[in-house]
């Protein structure tokens, strides 16, 4: 089979450029490894802001629907020492210029925008390889393949479609988190919901720290950082939930309990998420008929752009496409060049972000650099 526009991959980067370019009436069809939409939870709160996230809701003609999915209060945030000592605390403010807004639902918005069948499921790419003339053939677990005219990989880190442009792999950062849950915490663990606020808390010290967010219906999703190498982590077991728990804990041997309660709490099995990023400066030569989005071009780690810069590679792909007529190349040289340099400068960032919120001078690097950040310049 051959497809015009085949983008791999239905995360928000790849569902943005579907949905662009089916707002200009140019066929696209996305192929996903997950069975369906309902699948997985597709991860917590999200940040949405202004100077890109939200400028590719507007151009996928989404923004009002967007607006009605923001998380009132989420804005706020609060760091702490490990006694649970206040150090900052920025409350909410309308968040008009990063509203949250969980990430399920934005997800779900904008498959809602598709035209039905433009998202195949159960399609898990494993490779891929060219065929000339631009054209490149994408293979799937059991075998099945596709054409593809235009080819983009919104496939994520592990991408399966980047081996066409770049030899470049993903690198452990040194630092994972490990993720938990706390369901109906205002009345299960009030002590811990008290903490945490309304919005966000970040309780941080050198090599460590826990991150927690307050979702919708009382929910405490929760991050906990650890800088070691993925050895320490290979060696637990996290099939024992309990155990791998207690391992994860022990690394916060003396923090307040309300803030440990987010580890050995937790209601759900500990999942481990490994940081890995590619060179702050990924970059490849214009290879005809095939290019990359989000996490596939630039992995790195979190800071509050990742997302937000897949949407706005997936709208700004979606529009140089849509305008360029019989060009193709033109576009995608065009797309790839301001990609690569926003993608770098946000880059460089999130190592630096890295750096400040787990290294020897932390939590005051972090109060340091977000009070400095408020002033004006």
């Amino acid at each position: 089979m051959t497809t015009p526009v085949t983008i791999i991959g239905a995360g928000l980067g790849g569902l943005v450029l579907a949905r662009v370019l089916h707002v200009h009436g140019i066929p696209v069809t996305v192929y996903e490894g997950e069975a369906s939409a309902a699948a997985r939870t597709q991860g917590g709160m999200l940040d949405i802001h202004q100077h890109n996230g939200q400028l590719a809701l507007k151009a996928a003609g989404l923004f009002d629907q967007f607006l009605g999915l923001i998380h009132a209060g989420g804005q706020a945030f609060r760091i702490l020492d490990q006694t649970g000592a206040v150090l900052l605390d920025e409350p909410d403010d309308a968040g008009a210029d990063r509203p949250e807004v969980p990430r399920g639902e934005l997800r779900r918005i904008l498959l809602e925008s598709l035209p039905a069948g433009t998202v195949r499921w159960g399609h898990r790419a494993t490779g891929a390889r060219s065929l000339g003339d631009g054209r490149h053939e994408v293979t799937f677990a059991g075998g099945t393949t596709v054409t593809a005219g235009l080819l983009v990989g919104a496939d994520g880190a592990w991408s399966r479609v980047r081996p066409l442009v770049s030899a470049a792999q993903p690198e452990y950062t040194g630092t994972s988190f490990v993720e938990t849950y706390l369901h109906e915490a205002d009345t299960r663990h009030p002590a811990t919901a008290q903490v945490v606020g309304g919005g966000a808390l970040a309780a941080l010290a050198p090599g460590r720290g826990i991150q927690a967010h307050r979702e919708p219906a009382a929910v405490l999703h929760t991050y906990v950082a650890l800088t070691k190498p993925a050895g320490w982590f290979a060696a637990i077991d996290f099939t024992d939930a309990p155990a791998a728990a207690a391992r994860v804990a022990a690394e916060f041997d003396g923090w307040a309990p309300e803030l440990t309660a987010l580890i050995t709490d937790g209601e759900t099995p500990p999942v481990l998420r490994s940081l890995h990023t590619l060179p702050s400066a990924h970059r490849w030569d214009r290879v005809p008929g095939v290019t990359l989005l989000g996490d596939a071009a630039h992995l790195m780690p979190p800071s509050g752009e990742g997302a937000n810069l897949a949407m706005y590679d997936g709208s700004e792909l979606g529009t140089a496409l849509a305008a360029a007529g019989d060009d193709i190349e033109g576009a995608l040289r065009h797309y790839e060049e301001a990609m690569f340099a926003r993608a770098a400068a946000e880059a460089a960032d999130a190592a630096e972000l890295l750096e400040i919120m787990f290294g020897a001078g932390s939590p005051q690097t972090m109060v340091t650099f977000l009070t400095q950040a408020g002033q004006p310049s």
